[in-house]
């Protein structure tokens, strides 16, 4: 039975639909892919934006492509509480009812979202192959450990997500990158 995934860092994020990017940089504005993420489909843009808090702003925030139906602001607790946002959620991606919003500006517009920050839960991609591979299911909860020079962590919680448009690996934040010492290439060993 299989039990190692990949471990990569997912560093503050948005999720915007094509009439937030046209309003953000104008009529008819597609994403510049700047580069190819592990997920199949998904890329990194060229496109930045500042994320407006109460009390700061964060500057040149990547948007990830492409175009999704709602717009999902994905920070760490640490960003959160650095630009003035309390309570923000950890939720699951798409999870975004009754959670704060914040305003995003580029040199060309500005939109004030009334929902959508999360802080993203930990979770591992699969396809339905690895799930079997696993002994798992979409939704289970599985821990995964980490040992990284000195700093061996066990993360609790992490939700599976199976689906066949995926590609295995597991996402983490900052937060809990640097808690456990993660970077590059590291590989987690999944617990049931």
């Amino acid at each position: 039975m299989k039990n190692e995934v990949m471990v990569e860092v997912s560093a503050r994020h948005i999720h915007l639909t094509q009439e937030q990017i046209e309003v953000l940089f104008g009529k008819g504005h597609q994403l510049t892919v700047k580069k190819e993420l592990s997920q199949p489909g998904q890329f990194a843009s060229e496109e930045r934006v500042t994320v407006i808090g109460p009390k700061r702003s964060l500057e040149r925030v990547s948007i990830l492509g492409p175009a999704r139906k709602a717009a999902q602001v994905e920070l760490s607790k640490t960003d959160c509480m650095s630009i003035g946002l309390k309570d923000v959620p950890v939720r699951e991606s798409g999870d975004i009812e009754g959670t704060p919003g914040v305003t995003l500006k580029t040199e060309f517009g500005e939109l004030t979202l009334d929902k959508g920050v999360i802080v993203a839960k930990r979770h591992i991609h699969m396809t339905t192959k690895d799930a079997e591979e696993f002994g798992v299911k979409d939704k289970d909860v599985v821990s995964v450990e980490t040992n990284c020079d000195g700093r061996k962590l066990t993360f609790g919680d992490v939700v599976v997500r199976v689906s066949d448009s995926y590609a295995l690996a597991m996402h983490i934040d900052t937060d809990e990158a640097n808690a456990g010492n993660i970077s590059g290439d590291v590989t987690g060993i999944v617990i049931k």
